[in-house]
Formats: structure tokens, sequence, C-alpha cells
């Protein structure tokens, strides 16, 4: 028989403290977040930032554990204390409304700028003004599958940590570099001084993303900045990029959603710079 939960009320001390995660205050003075579900707790335990392990604690239900008791186990391998408790328990810490029965609590992750920079990176997203924390995460996630170098959110976006951000990168927050809260003016300086292109993606730009990839103007180094979901980027950030670059609209859609342009953009780049003449081998080196 099974033994009984470690932790069977939600009024506990303990689960109250971890509950608290969900507000930014209390993440940042902490410096921890929650980390949901199978796929999130798997990349955190695979994770450190410098000698720390990023996940220090996981909380699972009995029947989660035994389901995936290969992840409990390496959380434990890997130095997480690992405690049970009952479905109430894990609901109180959840913020779905189907939770899986997996909760990591785990270290910041994020990196100063400057080491971002030192990394020589050919391929980064930059985030202004990005306030919608599942838009985030999406494209946290699109630049970690074409394969960009590091993510930026500059200090008007929204909290890498918030938990639907979390979620919406599925995993890729552990994945990739991300430095956050660094002023856009500094980002665009810091990256062009870096030797990297400065792109702002806009949808009023003079620039169109065809023209840039047929005259053979996105093999090198570049960052894409992207802006706000509702009114895009402000002119002071459009006039701080080396160009103003648009996904062109070949059909009759009024727009495309910031997600859905960062994939191109970022895939764009990733194809040109993969390419005969790019700055990334086509061959493993």
């Amino acid at each position: 028989m099974a033994a009984a939960p470690e932790l069977t009320s939600p009024r506990s001390s303990r689960v109250a403290a971890v509950r608290r995660l969900a507000r930014r205050n209390t993440r940042g003075r902490e410096r921890r977040f929650l980390a949901e579900g199978p796929q999130a707790v798997r990349e955190a335990i695979g994770h450190r930032n410098g000698d720390e392990p990023t996940l220090t604690e996981l909380f699972t239900t009995l029947e989660a554990a035994e389901r995936h008791a290969d992840i409990v186990a390496a959380a434990r391998d890997a130095g997480a204390r690992i405690r049970t408790a009952t479905d109430e328990v894990i609901a109180e810490l959840s913020q779905t409304v189907t939770p899986q029965g997996l909760i990591g609590v785990c270290r910041f992750l994020d990196l100063p700028f400057d080491r971002v920079l030192a990394a020589r990176p050919r391929l980064v997203a930059v985030l202004a003004h990005v306030r919608d924390p599942g838009n985030a995460g999406t494209v946290l996630r699109c630049a970690d599958a074409a394969g960009a170098d590091a993510v930026v959110l500059t200090d008007a976006s929204v909290d890498l940590y918030n938990p639907k951000a979390v979620r919406a990168s599925v995993g890729s927050i552990f994945h990739l570099p991300v430095a956050v809260g660094v002023p856009v003016e500094r980002a665009v300086t810091g990256l062009r001084e870096a030797g990297v292109r400065v792109l702002a993606a806009d949808g009023a730009g003079e620039r169109d993303l065809d023209t840039e990839l047929d005259e053979g103007r996105m093999g090198g180094p570049t960052a894409w900045v992207f802006g706000n979901e509702a009114w895009g980027l402000p002119e002071e950030t459009r006039a701080l990029a080396d160009e103003v670059v648009r996904v062109p609209i070949h059909g009759r859609a009024e727009s495309l959603n910031l997600a859905t342009a960062a994939a191109v953009c970022l895939y764009a780049s990733a194809r040109a710079q993969r390419a005969v003449g790019g700055c990334r081998s086509v061959t493993p080196s």
C-alpha cells in the first residue's frame, strides 16, 4: 500500500508559502517561480544556473508520482525535495483548471544582459512592451524552436516568471538564455555594438521581409524587436533599429498576431543564416 501523502491540508503554512509564488512581488523577493506539468518539470530538472540546480522542490500527487516515476526519480537524484500531496493541495497550488499532478519550485534562471552579449549571439528575440504573458511565453517557444541564441525582455514587458508565460513556453524557458528588465535603448545599443543587426518587426515597416531575403540581407547576426500586442512598437523604438521590416500579407488577413509574426521572422532569419554564406554552418563543426 502506498504511503499517505505528506501534505493533506491546502491551508498548511508550506502550501500557503508556495501558493504566494503566484504573485510577482513574492517571486521577485524569493527569486523562485513555479513550473507546472510533466514537460516543464522534466526540463527544469535538466537545467542548472552555474553550480545550482534550478529545480529545488517538487510537489506531486501519489498518482502522478506513479505515472511519472522517471521524472520524480530524476528530480530526487538532482537534489530536489519531493513532497507528496493530495489532489486538493495540488489544486490549491495549480494555476490551471485541470492540474497534472506535478508542480516544481524553481530558482530564477535569467542571465545578466552582458553575459548574453559576451556569448556573441547570432539570433535574438527582443520583446519590447509585450504585456501578455501568454504571448511572451509563446514567442520564447518560437525563438527556441527557430534556434535563437537568446531572448531579451525589456523593462516595459511582462514578468518572465508569470505562470501563464511559463506554461506558454512549454519548457522552452529552460532551453535558452533569457535577460530581463533591460531598457530597450540599452538592448538595441548593446546588440549593435556586439555586431548584431537590429530589425524592428512592424506592419508599417518600409522594408518587406521577402525583399530582405531576396536581397540576401538576412544571413548575418540578427536581433528582431517585437512590440506590444495591441499597438506595436512606438516610434522612438522603431527609430532605434537598423531597419523596420514588415511581414508581407499576401492574402486578405488584416494582420498577424504577435506570436505568428515572431515565428515567421525568426524562421526567416534562421533559414538565411543556415544557407550558404550565412553565419551558421550547414554542417556539424
